[in-house]
């Protein structure tokens, strides 16, 4: 035999139900001899106790209720039976809610609902389900029978919980099976006393009345059918990428269930367990699905065993939303035998229920965590248990901390498996979670943490992929800029995705963008090939105050934040993005070329984060430049002097500057092939390369400031004071004999000119210099970048980097590179 029970969302409507009919009577096609255990129709158990509530509260409104739930099963009724049998089961139906209507009123009178009479409201929710079924199963010539399983089972008086007798239930529900043949339609949830007062046992109590059924009859196996596809590796509605499991152990299913797993009612599992009868959870909208099977060894009779799959350590993540952690902490509790059976039983005699506990080996300390509804009564319990210590000093007075949750990762295979501890907290700390308190029991089968509730959803989904997606790895971004750098960054990604899917196992998600007029941010990704389109049609105003708030909100796993601007105001909220564990990835140089103090505390912010702040781009584009400093400085070499081309635009001018050609003429040809800014005086006052050559000084170890970079000026006055480019452009004219008369001297000297920015004995310096041919800038062409280090170990000859340092191309490239670094450290 098995038993069969369905949930309130399997019997929620006429058509639901008929699905639910069409399961069972396969079975009976089959000759598979079964029972069926249902819970009320979805959303009856809380309606039941919202009239109840109203009616002993005075408020007639309970009236209409009663009347939109007596219209929801006449309803149901009036499509599931034949009109001929409908006068009888009508009738039947009538008389269960006058009963109902009955109880409702002497609250209504009485302005009273006892935990007895709400258990006899909420029987009514199975009793309407149950037999609306059995009758519906009649139709389709199934021999069927309503059986209210207050007749069998039976419990104390502890009412809303009542506890089951098992020797006289077990013997009643032998008793009746043995003389009842037809397919047993039985109510869950409900049960009685001796003295047939009914009781309830718990929400979620069907599934445990399947349960006592099932061991009773020594059932084959107990299926309990749902609307998700069995016990999932985490809450889908939190966890995207939950997928169900194909089997877990009676151990596994209670600490899933223990730390949240709604899918399992907890006391379900007890009375299988004790009889070595398997369970399994299904889909009643996804038939052919097998489900998830539980019992004593699943992986010998599994899918998965039969496929040769490996087995996972982890099998589950569950989490407790909302809970608070209590502290009994001081000196005196050191070496003192019997205090934490004054603690605990100070709490059980308050009936507080412990969640999880903790003692550090100092025994300084006791941690425990709550339900918040329980924690005000254990700080006043703990507080008169230590009262005399507290008042010497002892002891200190309770601490209380609230707005946590519990993430516990659970599975038989922990035990055996070396380093899921490491992986567990490496995972949570370079997503910056912190972890208030740990606990794990001598069995390993779990590990609990304690964290911040606001990074909940982060955790699990951080979690989630360390261990049932490990080969996968996803980023989510967030990007400032959507001009040629930004858009271009966009297709490249675009164009790569599959590659990096198929090839690397990384997908890079667009979560948010935003440019001066506009932004978008989005969960579920922004398609990065139709992104404009997508911006204008969903994108509201820019606000960037705004968007850096829904990063913050969002507290997504993985998350970078790419600024792909040159402006200042975007670069205020680098500290508010690192401190939210959000490394930051950027081109622009005006952060780290700012004030010293500035550039510190933002590498120093990354670092306690746990988070990453990476810039290369800022020098070089996508040369190599700044991560070579930093491994010849890591490596133990010493920086002697630094020199660079770091301009690709003066690179281009300088290059091109040759005799029978005006200065102003190659600045011209700079300007319209796309090589300047739209005014040139922004690179030829040399203060991007200043910027430059400070971020390069800070990072061999200097704590240079901006006024220390002493810049020539190129330019006369005249030219640097013009209204606008076209007068400026005349102005430059002026300049063409002066530096003409550079060119040549450089040329009579064997030597080319280059603007060049050179760190050396702590000081660094931008200006126009002759090089000679031996000098490695000698030979530069175009507009390449080049830039030497001389150092120890690279005394003789310098080491040199070189190539384009300029375009949307190589710096998109460049930040591209820099966010495939970031996948590595967040999956190391």
């Amino acid at each position: 035999m098995k038993l069969l029970k369905f949930g309130g969302s399997s019997v929620g409507s006429a058509e639901s139900i008929k699905t639910v009919a069409d399961i069972v009577a396969t079975y009976h096609r089959n000759q598979a001899k079964c029972a069926v255990v249902v819970s009320a129709m979805s959303g009856v158990t809380d309606k039941l106790i919202l009239l109840s509530e109203k009616a002993a509260n005075g408020d007639e409104s309970y009236l209409d209720l009663l009347k939109e739930l007596e219209k929801h099963h006449f309803d149901t009724a009036r499509t599931l039976i034949n009109v001929h049998a409908q006068s009888r089961v009508f009738a039947y139906l009538k008389t269960l809610i006058n009963e109902l209507d009955d109880l409702l009123h002497g609250a209504f009178l009485l302005r009273e609902r006892s935990p007895r009479t709400l258990d006899l409201v909420l029987s009514f929710g199975e009793r309407l389900s149950a037999y609306l079924i059995s009758q519906y199963m009649k139709e389709l010539g199934i021999d069927a029978q309503f059986l209210d399983a207050r007749k069998l089972i039976r419990t104390d008086a502890n009412f809303n919980a009542a506890k089951v007798d098992f020797e006289a239930t077990n013997h009643n529900i032998s008793e009746y099976f043995a003389t009842n043949k037809a397919l047993q339609i039985i109510t869950g949830f409900v049960a009685s006393t001796e003295e047939n007062e009914t009781t309830t046992m718990g929400r979620g109590g069907s599934d445990y009345t399947a349960s006592i059924f099932g061991a009773a009859l020594n059932a084959e196996e107990v299926e309990i059918w749902t609307d998700v596809d069995g016990v999932m590796t985490a809450d889908p509605r939190q966890v995207k990428n939950a997928f169900s499991l194909d089997a877990i152990s009676y151990l596994e299913a209670m600490e899933m269930s223990h730390f949240g797993a709604k899918v399992i009612y907890p006391p379900t599992i007890q009375p299988l367990l004790s009889r070595n009868i398997p369970l399994r959870i299904r889909n009643t909208f996804h038939r052919e699905f097998p489900g998830t099977l539980i019992s004593r060894n699943p992986y010998a009779i599994s899918n998965a065993a039969a496929n040769n799959e490996k087995i996972l350590a982890v099998k589950g993540i569950s989490s407790i939303k909302d809970v608070a952690l209590l502290s009994l902490q001081g000196s005196g509790m050191i070496g003192i035998p019997g205090i934490s059976s004054r603690l605990f039983g100070a709490l059980a005699r308050r009936k507080i229920n412990i969640i999880i506990i903790t003692q550090a080996s100092s025994e300084h300390s006791i941690t425990f965590a709550v339900s918040p509804i329980d924690a005000k009564r254990a700080q006043e319990a703990m507080d008169e248990e230590f009262a005399i210590e507290i008042d010497s000093g002892k002891i200190d007075k309770a601490i209380v901390e609230t707005h946590l949750s519990i993430v516990a990762i659970i599975g038989e295979n922990m035990r055996q498996t070396p380093g899921i501890s490491g992986k567990l907290f490496s995972a949570l700390g370079r997503n910056g979670i912190n972890v208030r308190a740990i606990a794990q029991g001598s069995s390993e089968i779990n590990l609990t943490v304690v964290i911040s509730q606001r990074n909940l959803s982060k955790a699990l989904n951080t979690v989630h992929e360390a261990f049932f997606l490990s080969e996968t790895k996803s980023l989510n971004v967030f990007m400032a800029g959507l001009g040629l750098i930004g858009s271009t960054l966009l297709k490249q990604i675009s164009q790569q995705s599959d590659y990096l899917y198929e090839n690397r196992l990384l997908r890079i998600n667009f979560i948010g963008v935003i440019n001066s007029r506009k932004m978008l941010v989005n969960d579920n990704g922004i398609d990065q090939t139709h992104w404009e389109g997508q911006l204008d049609t969903e994108g509201v105003v820019s606000d960037m105050g705004v968007f850096v708030r829904k990063i913050k909100e969002l507290n997504l796993p993985n998350s970078v934040f790419i600024d792909c601007t040159s402006s200042e105001d975007v670069i205020k909220y680098y500290q508010e993005i690192l401190q939210s564990a959000v490394s930051i990835i950027t081109p622009n140089k005006l952060a780290n070329s700012g004030t010293f103090k500035s550039y510190l505390q933002l590498k120093q912010t990354a670092m306690r984060a746990g988070v990453k702040f990476l810039y290369e781009t800022n020098v070089g584009a996508g040369l190599p430049v700044i991560r070579v400093l930093q491994d010849l400085k890591d490596s133990g070499d010493k920086i002697f002097k630094v020199e660079g081309v770091l301009s690709g635009t003066l690179s281009y001018i300088f290059n091109s500057f040759q005799e029978g050609r005006k200065f102003s003429e190659v600045v011209k040809e700079a300007q319209e092939k796309g090589y300047t800014e739209p005014d040139p005086r922004e690179d030829l006052n040399g203060m991007d390369v200043a910027r430059k050559i400070l971020i390069l000084s800070r990072e061999v170890g200097l704590s240079l400031e901006p006024e220390d970079v002493d810049v020539e000026n190129i330019l006369p006055q005249q030219c640097l004071e013009a209204p606008d480019v076209e007068s400026f452009f005349k102005s430059l004219e002026d300049v063409d004999d002066s530096m003409e008369r550079r060119r040549k001297n450089a040329a009579d000297a064997g030597c080319k000119l280059r603007f060049v920015a050179i760190l050396e004995n702590s000081k660094a310096s931008v200006k126009l210099e002759e090089v000679g041919e031996n000098h490695p800038f000698y030979s530069l062409s175009g507009s390449d970048n080049i830039i030497s280090y001389h150092t120890a170990r690279y005394k003789e000859r310098p080491l040199v980097v070189k190539g384009p340092g300029a375009g949307a191309e190589v710096t998109a490239a460049g930040v591209f590179a820099e966010l495939f670094s970031i996948s590595h450290f967040l999956y190391q």
